[in-house]
């Protein structure tokens, strides 16, 4: 059998070669399988001599790759890895890095190029959760979580502490009007003589009232002094998750969620003492006894059985109460402020600076080492504490507590002359 061989006078481009169609690779495979050389079938195709070899050589279709470039990171990939995922996918932080260690001076667009496929293992590392399980009476987590409740007629904004055995996954919640340091302390302790006993760690998140600092890279954790202070009270060790992984605390994440969802959903209550009470009967008659989805057992059950003997006797500890010492200066209103609520002292004080103690239900200010002035500790913000006794002897004061007294305000002084020559001169009435 012959074939008829056409030549074509003029070679289709050399960048075309390189983009040949499956059916156009199909062809030169056939024409060779049927005896013609590469000169042969580059003639009869239009094709590029050495293109027809190339195919030839690869044995089929290739898919045609474009030449990569040099880059200015190139060989720094290790490094550039290591410094995205620290600044937790920062690419101008990543970029200003290049240029403080490396002397390179790069675009941001160069930067993010280099990195778009770590972007991917980034978002993976934020989502991943082991879960972990922790033997009975080992660790307690807890958090806040905020909720809008219908109290009293009023939208409420309530702070739902929760705490969480990890072993028995018995649950404790509490509202309070705010997540101050008090909160917190007041939430744990009663979260210990709820489950009667003590668990030999605290795993909380970053919050500012507890902790100071922890770094992401070495872990260093600093909490606060008061918190140390409590925790020695009470005989537990504090933990803290890693910065921005709160999921590896998620038996208590789950925990606020499940209080929102199934204790608060479609109630209103008459006032804050029965929107307490109904959280504390939900939580001994759903809560407890529900059937947990990871245990499969009811929570009061597995706490029975297995961890309220694993948890540290409470041993008659009395309540924690710090009192917190202040420095303020008494302002023109005869107060001084305190969380943003303002607590008044006699006004003989104005100008003066006195120590305020602040504990968990008072605050009790002294001026030279005498107290002045004690007032019960507010729950809310920006709000005020006013004793009329405070205004006794002061001239012009209204008597209307919570209202500034007209006396301290400018006083008012005689005219030199009368108001008529003023209004002479001016040309017209004040």
């Amino acid at each position: 059998m012959s074939l008829e061989i056409v030549q074509h006078p003029h070679l289709r481009d050399s960048r075309r070669d390189w983009m040949l169609e499956p059916e156009e690779v199909s062809r030169i495979m056939e024409l060779h399988r049927l005896g013609l050389g590469s000169r042969q079938i580059a003639g009869k195709l239009g094709l590029a001599r050495n293109t027809i070899k190339r195919y030839l050589k690869a044995g089929g279709y290739a898919p045609y790759q474009t030449p990569r470039r040099p880059c200015l990171l190139d060989g720094l990939e290790v490094w550039l890895r290591a410094t995205f995922f620290q600044h937790r996918g920062n690419c101008d932080v990543v970029r200003q890095q290049l240029l403080a260690q490396h002397g390179l001076v790069a675009s941001l667009r160069t930067v993010q190029r280099n990195c778009q496929g770590l972007r991917a293992e980034l978002r993976a590392r934020a989502k991943a959760t082991v879960r972990f399980e922790t033997p009975p009476g080992k660790q307690l987590q807890i958090d806040f979580g905020e909720a809008t409740v219908e109290i009293g007629g009023h939208k409420t904004r309530v702070h739902l502490f929760v705490a969480t055995l990890g072993y028995s996954r018995r649950g404790y919640v509490v509202a309070f009007r705010h997540e101050r340091q008090s909160a917190w302390f007041a939430g744990m302790e009663g979260a210990f003589v709820h489950f009667g006993g003590i668990p030999q760690e605290v795993l909380l998140d970053n919050a500012k009232a507890l902790v100071v600092s922890h770094n992401p890279e070495t872990r260093e954790v600093v909490f606060n002094e008061r918190f140390h202070a409590f925790a020695r009270h009470w005989g537990f060790v504090p933990k803290a998750c890693a910065p921005y992984r709160a999921r590896t605390k998620g038996k208590d994440e789950n925990g606020v969620g499940y209080v929102k969802k199934n204790a608060l959903a479609g109630h209103r209550f008459p006032n804050w003492e029965a929107f307490e009470a109904h959280l504390d009967r939900w939580q001994r008659e759903i809560s407890d006894e529900r059937v947990h989805g990871t245990t499969k057992e009811a929570p009061r059950l597995r706490f029975d059985r297995d961890e309220r003997m694993a948890l540290a006797p409470l041993g008659g500890r009395p309540p924690y109460s710090p009192a917190r010492e202040l420095s303020r200066v008494v302002n023109v209103e005869a107060c001084v402020e305190v969380d943003t609520n303002r607590y008044s002292v006699p006004w003989r004080f104005i100008g003066e600076t006195v120590t305020v103690l602040s504990d968990a239900t008072s605050v009790t200010v002294s001026h030279a080492g005498r107290p002045i002035a004690r007032h019960a500790l507010l729950a809310g913000t920006r709000q005020r504490s006013i004793d009329p006794a405070h205004f006794d002897g002061l001239v012009g004061r209204t008597g209307k507590p919570g209202k500034r007294e007209e006396s301290l305000a400018q006083p008012q002084t005689d005219l030199a002359r009368p108001l008529s020559e003023y209004e002479a001169l001016a040309g017209g009435g004040f």
